[in-house]
């Protein structure tokens, strides 16, 4: 079929993968499993891939491939049974549970925090906390001061203005707990019932947020951040069941949520990003968080070394449960160790992006409003370029002859997009914002 593997690409760049799902039973233990062999992965380098993660102080271990388990490892002491602290991967849960609050007619993301949190809950002016939206808390873009040493604190005292919202990324983790206060003054319920009225009975999550001294720790087993996982892959739905039906809440919560930091969207990092920001740093690293990762990966990552990947296009949901010695907030790096080693098992590289491929072909501007320029190299001689959307879908397509290509993207809606450029020397795939 023509142009088949550009069109797989812009699958694999971010579709919701169309394959059936598998969802196990939402009581009880029963969960179907696939023999890597049956998928011909190398079963032999499975044996190094348990012992990467037992060597870096890894608690559990599950792969799910359409939804059935792959791999699935417990070290130590720890076993299915046992539960343990999901530190701010829990952001990602609460993104979720802010856009069902919003679905169901609770909240507005655009209102002011304070409609919920009351006022005076920062050190703020009226006018500057009144500016501060539910959305800013989202997108860690609240502009409160986070250079203060106070990162968890959320007392008035310690919530000071330092720019306008909107125009600063940075990872505060205070702001992001009052979005339990918003939950909960929105929904007037508590935090634990509101997620076990809406997930467990239908879904099988089960856990509990617990009041470590100023943050709200989400604590649960392994296979209930698979669940998570598998319940994120289907785009919000379970075995049928509709849960987060807003598909435009949950293609913003995956995708770009705004220009400061590309790999952020609800409080979920992306991958396969042009740069990203890291916490305490307000400098632009170039390239993707995990380069050895699909590229649509969209991940719950916290300390220690807590992660849920979510690749809808290769069908994969990765969990690691554990400690690391450098105790990093955001554990990107051990993240794509763990694609090193899990890609030898896969026996082909997951990665749809190769890092020096990318910089064969360069966009600007990025972000982009109307005008895309794409420069090719001299050598690359005619390309195919499609251009495709957040999920998968070709919005664009065009056939290049020279090495310099102006886009007119002014009928495109705001989001994030994948250029993917096949030619002669191969393919490339390269993302971009649209503002």
């Amino acid at each position: 079929m023509k142009h088949f593997a550009t069109l797989v690409a812009c699958l694999f760049a971010g579709a919701l993968t169309a394959q059936e799902l598998y969802f196990p039973p939402t009581v009880g233990n029963t969960w179907a499993t696939t023999d890597p062999a049956s998928l011909g992965w190398c079963t032999d380098q499975i044996p190094a891939l348990y012992d990467f993660l037992e060597g870096s102080n890894s608690k559990a271990f599950i792969v799910l491939k359409d939804g059935r388990i792959v791999l699935e490892r417990y070290f130590g002491t720890f076993t299915a049974d046992s539960s343990w602290y999901w530190a701010s991967a829990g952001k990602s849960l609460t993104a979720f549970m802010v856009g069902l609050a919003q679905q169901q007619g609770y909240l507005d993301i655009d209102e002011p925090s304070n409609t919920y949190l009351g006022e005076g809950w920062s050190s703020c002016t009226p006018e500057q906390e009144a500016a501060i939206t539910i959305r800013d808390h989202l997108t860690m873009t609240t502009g409160l001061d986070d250079t203060n040493g106070e990162f968890d604190c959320t007392d008035p005292e310690c919530l000071t203005y330092l720019t306008e919202p909107g125009s600063r990324w940075s990872y505060y983790n205070a702001p992001y707990t009052l979005l339990d206060g918003v939950l909960e003054g929105a929904t007037g319920q508590n935090l634990n019932n509101y997620i076990f009225a809406n997930l467990t009975s239908s879904t099988g999550i089960t856990g509990l947020f617990v009041q470590l001294g100023y943050n709200n720790v989400f604590l649960s087993k392994a296979r209930s951040m698979a669940r998570f996982g598998l319940l994120a892959q289907n785009g919000g739905t379970w075995n049928g069941t509709p849960i987060l039906t807003d598909e435009a809440y949950f293609t913003a919560m995956t995708t770009p949520s705004q220009s400061l930091n590309p790999a952020y969207g609800y409080l979920w990092w992306l991958n396969g990003q042009t740069s990203y920001l890291l916490p305490g740093v307000q400098i632009q690293l170039p390239g993707p968080l995990m380069p050895d990762a699909p590229s649509d990966i969209y991940a719950a990552m916290g300390k220690n070394g807590q992660i849920i990947n979510v690749s809808p296009g290769t069908g994969l949901v990765v969990v690691r449960m554990g400690n690391l010695p450098d105790g990093l907030f955001v554990p990107n790096v051990y993240n794509n160790e763990i694609w090193q080693e899990l890609n030898a098992v896969i026996c082909t590289p997951t990665a749809l992006v190769d890092v020096e491929d990318q910089q064969a072909i360069t966009l600007h501007p990025n972000p982009v409003q109307d005008q895309l320029t794409l420069t090719l190299p001299a050598t690359a001689g005619p390309a195919d370029l499609y251009i495709c959307d957040a999920l998968g879908r070709t919005v664009l397509q065009q056939q290049l002859t020279g090495t310099t290509a102006q886009l007119d993207l002014q009928a495109l809606p705001a989001g994030s997009y994948r250029c993917v450029l096949t030619t002669a020397e191969g393919r490339v795939v390269k993302g971009f914002v649209k503002e």
